[in-house]
């Protein structure tokens, strides 16, 4: 969500060769024939303006720098970088600005005109759940998305999906934008980094992409990308509680805390600093969920987002002879096929069970779902780059309390106020988020689907 508007592009510390189907960026080098000025990171950035006639001078910068790379050399041999494709394809796919959208649309037109190989977009909509028609429709709601483009310099699928609730929206946007931008007591490319170990967790290569993105943009080290192991110690010291919170939460203790802030802790971090990493962590846990919830596709310029291959004349898209890995997200558009069949089977489990507790209910939904959700959602195989990126991958969820056994002895929800005992505390330590977090548990409940 924190991305530069030229800064789309996960570098992941592999050199792949060519290009693929959604290979992520290839740091290949440029070729003789391959233009030499092409947009630039700030006249990309130049979209952004405020001003719409800065804007607009940004806007013919773009087009005149695009096209006078196809008018190299003799015709057929006009190259674009694919950096610069894909900030292209972004653009002509979720600009909510009309004319960016026409333009870098009319552009990538013109370079397949000219014999360039263009990317597309493997999905038709920010949803495998949700139709594209009822997300990207035009409305008044388009301000919102707007002032996203104009402020983080791009609108991603999470934006786009959550527009359809514009009053959580406007909360969330503010809420992300203070953990990751504002002042704080961690450093900008830090809390990146705990947002990439926190989503790491959920194998939610979507988050992981996008936030590796927004490190490197803040200065961070692409080493740290390659593993936990090459991440300052301190760092390193959340595992533990990172992977609680992720999984189970309730078996966290003062233990854990101490360990981290008390005198003698090695490294040792400050009350303020654990409260920004802690929240910072439960805000990626619970984005990963809604990554999940959602069905959101990878973003056109992520990897699984696109490729350069054309689609077949023979075979429709997820047939037997088309690889389902193509797109890299098959396994949530057979999930969407499910969701109705497995609303279905809860129903009559209700009709024809006994009346029953709240927990038992639940456990009967997971059971359900897990046995009716396709074995490609259950079974895939996460990407490298989010593997790379988790320690301990066993440690998965596990029931709280499983009948018959004793639960662990935990603090219960009724026993806990967020007014009482969260706000004051986040407030203090981190002035104003207790008030951003307030007004999105406000908005909350409101919400109707």
């Amino acid at each position: 969500m924190a991305s530069n508007p030229a800064e789309g592009c996960l570098a992941n510390g592999e050199n792949k060769p060519g290009r693929g189907s959604g290979s992520g960026c290839s740091s290949r080098h440029r070729t003789e024939s391959e233009c030499d000025v092409a947009p630039t990171v700030k006249s990309l950035a130049r979209l952004c303006s405020r001003d719409e006639e800065e804007r607009a001078a940004a806007l013919e910068e773009l087009s005149q720098g695009v096209l006078l790379c196809l008018g190299l050399d003799q015709p057929g041999s006009a190259r674009l970088s694919e950096l610069t494709l894909l900030h292209l394809l972004r653009l002509s796919r979720s600009c909510p600005l009309q004319e960016v959208r026409g333009r870098a649309t009319e552009l990538l037109r013109t370079a397949q005109e000219q014999g360039v190989e263009v990317p597309r977009a493997l999905a038709s909509g920010p949803s495998a759940f949700i139709p594209a028609k009822e997300i990207l429709k035009e409305g008044p709601d388009q301000d919102i998305l707007i002032e996203s483009f104009l402020s983080m310099g791009r609108v991603d699928h999470i934006t786009m999906v959550m527009a359809l609730h514009p009053a959580y929206l406007s909360c969330f946007l503010r809420t992300q934008h203070a953990l990751l931008e504002m002042d704080g007591p961690l450093p900008r490319h830090w809390r990146h980094y705990i947002v990439v170990m926190a989503a790491a967790r959920h194998h939610c290569s979507y988050a992981v992409q996008q936030h590796s993105a927004g490190f490197l943009e803040a200065g961070g080290e692409e080493s740290w990308l390659s593993g936990l192991q090459h991440a300052p110690t301190k760092l390193r010291s959340l595992k533990t509680l990172n992977k609680l919170l992720a999984h189970r939460p309730w078996l966290i203790t003062q233990k854990h805390v101490q360990e981290l802030v008390c005198p003698g802790a090695d490294p040792r971090w400050s009350l303020a600093e654990l409260i920004h990493a802690v929240v910072l962590m439960a805000h990626a846990h619970s984005l990963c969920s809604f990554v999940w919830g959602c069905g959101l596709n990878p973003e056109p310029d992520h990897i699984g987002g696109y490729t350069f291959q054309l689609p077949s004349p023979i075979h429709p898209a997820h047939s037997p002879q088309c690889p389902a890995h193509e797109d890299g997200r098959q396994e949530i558009v057979d999930g969407a096929m499910e969701v109705e069949v497995l609303m279905q089977r809860m129903v009559e489990l209700q009709l024809q069970e006994e009346e029953c507790t709240q927990e038992e209910m639940v456990t009967r939904f997971e059971r359900e779902r897990s046995e009716s959700i396709p074995t490609a959602v259950v079974r895939g195989a996460p990407p490298d780059l989010v593997l790379r990126l988790v320690e301990d991958q066993e440690f998965r969820y596990e029931d709280f309390a499983p009948r018959g056994e004793q639960s662990p002895n935990t603090m219960r929800a009724q026993d806990y106020s967020w007014e009482d005992h969260g706000f004051s505390l986040v407030n203090r330590l981190l002035p104003d988020m207790g008030q951003l977090l307030d007004e999105k548990f406000q908005v909350q409940p409101t919400l109707t689907f």
